[in-house]
């Protein structure tokens, strides 16, 4: 089995709701921090938090800490100079993943296969993880405007595992069909078993190289082995066949299955993809809630109280077959019980449950909603024939003086 595959034991783990809890414990650890700090996150707004984020990191370049520091070149926007500069000056190792942005008819091209990971390792000893980017707007005094997520503090050997992802970079070549049903058949699954000495984590990623379904994998195989309980909450739910099928026979079987959703999409059309799903589940038993608070940013599940994932995957095609991703999955009933405790306050307090209903589309809305949802399924092959070449991390930036020169990973 690869050393990237595997149940470790001994770790704490602290879930973080929203910035107000996760932003003080990352603010805190890399002021503590003493040899490095390595960061990966699709956006980082030069608003209050990305300003607090870029002073602390300053302070630990000044401390002789190491600092790299990896934004996706089409979720974050175009820093300012002097943003920038005073990074140059600390000699902080600043990098854009992917910056190409070719247009075509006035359209970006390169939004397929980006760096979507939120991740931050401070001393190779604690590590973040989970869908919170650098933005103002994951604190709750911006009301409506901002988004409700989740996030996990983690220390304990898997924070190792953490770490060689993301020292190794996110560079990546999208892959042939053949090396990709090559990867398949390389794939391990772990059957996870309960030990003592804290909870037991499996770090699971996706890529277009090595693990290009690992992630959808994992879920199909708890929701298989579910036996009373199945709770989703996805900012972005548009799964494949073979999944939406697992968790409606999960309902049927007589799994408590309940998915929380978008009921205030920061993207319209997600919520009118997701609704084209809901007759089959709800005709399989599922429950769907619609958080309508503010913006439903999560990617965390709880299944049977005892295994638990928090991440920065959506169930959707752009998610399951083109980003790189990072779920960290856990067994550990303390935490799958605050979790599940997190997610019942949500779906009592601030969502509308979708009535079971017949559907009153016409057959024709019915023929379109299948070609519409089968169209979209084939997002990542499509978005694999427009990406051909080579992704790679560009400095912008220069780091220390012995570190400059190879950019690329």
């Amino acid at each position: 089995m690869s050393p990237l595959r595997e149940w470790i034991a001994g770790n704490e783990i602290e879930l973080l709701e929203n910035g107000e809890e996760y932003f003080p414990a990352l603010f805190a650890a890399i002021d503590e921090a003493k040899r490095e700090i390595l960061l990966e996150t699709y956006i980082w707004m030069e608003d209050e938090i990305g300003l607090a984020l870029a002073e602390r990191l300053i302070a630990a370049a000044g401390r002789e800490v190491a600092v790299r520091a990896v934004v996706d070149g089409y979720g974050a926007p175009t820093f300012s100079s002097d943003f920038l500069r005073k990074f140059t000056d600390a000699g902080i190792e600043f990098c854009s993943f992917d910056t190409q942005r070719p247009i075509l008819f006035g359209i970006r091209t390169n939004m397929f296969c980006r760096l979507h990971r939120k991740i931050v390792v401070a001393d190779g000893h604690v590590a973040f993880i989970g869908g919170i980017n650098i933005w103002d707007l994951h604190l709750e005094r911006f009301g409506q405007d901002s988004m409700q997520d989740y996030a996990v503090r983690v220390t304990g050997p898997v924070v190792s595992r953490i770490h060689e992802v993301v020292r190794r970079g996110p560079g990546v070549d999208v892959p042939s069909r053949l090396r990709r049903w090559r990867s398949r058949l390389r794939r391990h699954r772990a059957s996870p078993s309960h030990g003592e000495g804290g909870a037991r984590v499996l770090l699971v990623t996706r890529d277009n190289r090595d693990h290009p379904d690992d992630i959808e994998a994992m879920y199909r195989a708890a929701i298989r082995g579910a036996r009373r309980e199945v709770w989703i909450a996805c900012a972005y739910f548009f799964p494949g066949y073979r999944l939406m099928r697992d968790i409606a026979q999960a309902a049927r079987r007589g799994v408590d299955v309940r998915l929380i959703l978008q009921g205030r999409p920061d993207v319209a059309i997600s919520a009118v993809a997701a609704s084209l799903l809901f007759d089959y589940l709800q005709a399989g038993g599922v429950r769907i809630f619609q958080y309508t608070e503010r913006a439903m940013h999560a990617k965390v599940a709880v299944i049977d109280g005892e295994l638990s994932t928090v991440g920065s995957s959506n169930l959707d095609p752009i998610s399951l077959g083109l980003n790189l991703e990072a779920n960290l999955f856990v067994l550990d009933r303390s935490f799958a019980a605050k979790l599940r405790e997190q997610l019942d306050n949500l779906m009592r307090t601030s969502c509308e449950e979708v009535a079971g209903r017949v559907s009153r589309r016409t057959l024709w809305q019915r023929v379109l909603a299948t070609l519409l949802y089968h169209a979209t399924r084939h997002i990542p092959s499509w978005g694999g024939l427009l990406l051909r070449r080579r992704q790679s991390v560009k400095l912008i930036c220069p780091g220390p003086v012995e570190r400059r020169g190879d950019t690329a990973s």
